[in-house]
């Protein structure tokens, strides 16, 4: 099925990016975005299930990523940058407001494009990562700081030393570290030791996944490096200053977030799932829906993705009969 995915570079805010595409151009655009580390395939089934319900789907490889464009430094990696990518993907398709779901910083992503622009955006879907308001008084760095050296975030911050860390591996390797573990912690590594070297490898695949699949994002990622998407983490103070202007400002699209019971940070009194069904959280995206899956872990939408699949159609038929 995924074989008749077309793919094609689209020009946008000064840069092309890779896109995939399925489906008529005159249906109902969906927009996916992907996460670290992956590629527009992790979208696959998602790509083949929404396309088969009458949408037209648009899956791009993020900037940094894949066969598109990779600029070397991290401040052209703000979430202006990575928001002003999606509106030159609407724009080129014509398109005046959009279906968007994303993952993990595709999540983050979307929720900035539902901050910036709520015009464009006709619902919005997020996968894993839940919006969280700015902290006038705390900057992601310091924030990071209160978990020590080990913390993933604050490993990727210097660059140079997760690319150096990484290339001990072969990228499959690293490939299956990343989207096969099922800790729920927060990543973070003892001390003197690096996250990819504390991730571990199962002795088998799960059914969610094969060798080749695997081997999609290994070859990507062996031609393109990690820079590109180890850079979205290095911008992240950047990302703090750029939002100040829409300090307490809220999510007014109508949203679904979706999350598995088993995903990074969610243990502790502190863990995503609580703070997503608490009232912080809907406070600050009022037209919200809340979707937890039992035994899920990070990459949901490729290890449950029926179910997500369903989620973010009937989600998107709701609004399409509600306008």
């Amino acid at each position: 099925m995924t074989s008749e995915v077309r793919e094609k570079k689209i020009k946008t805010n000064g840069i092309c990016l890779n896109v995939a595409e399925k489906g008529d151009d005159g249906r109902p655009l969906v927009l996916l975005l992907h996460g670290f580390p992956e590629t527009w395939f992790s979208w696959r089934h998602q790509i083949d299930f929404l396309s088969s319900h009458g949408y037209h789907v648009v899956a791009p490889d993020l900037r940094g990523y894949a066969d598109s464009d990779s600029p070397p430094n991290h401040e052209s990696y703000t979430v202006s940058h990575l928001v002003a990518d999606v509106i030159g993907l609407l724009d080129h398709y014509g398109t005046a407001q959009a279906f968007v779901a994303g993952h993990d910083w595709g999540a983050i992503i979307g929720w900035t494009l539902c901050l910036f622009r709520p015009d464009r955006v006709r619902g919005f879907v997020s996968l894993s990562v839940p919006y969280s308001p700015r902290d006038p008084n705390l900057k992601p760095s310091d924030l990071f700081k209160s978990f020590g050296d080990g913390l993933y975030i604050t490993q990727f911050q210097e660059p140079g030393r997760a690319e150096a860390a990484f290339a001990k591996y072969d990228c499959s390797t690293v490939m299956k570290k990343f989207l096969l573990t099922t800790r729920s912690d927060f990543w973070v590594a003892p001390p003197d030791t690096e996250i990819i070297d504390d991730l571990e490898v199962p002795s088998t695949l799960p059914d969610w996944i094969t060798e080749e699949e695997i081997q999609v994002y290994a070859d990507k990622f062996q031609k393109s490096g990690f820079t590109g998407a180890l850079n979205y983490y290095r911008a992240m103070d950047l990302n703090w200053e750029i939002l100040a202007p829409w300090q307490g400002y809220k999510i007014v699209v109508p949203t679904k977030f979706i999350a598995g019971d088993k995903d990074i940070g969610n243990e502790g009194a502190n863990g995503t799932i609580k703070y997503a069904k608490g009232e912080m959280f809907k406070s600050v995206v009022p037209n919200l829906e809340v979707v937890v899956i039992e035994d899920g872990h990070h990459f949901i939408q490729q290890e449950k993705s029926e179910r997500v699949s369903e989620e973010i159609l009937s989600f998107f038929n709701k609004l399409r009969t509600t306008e």
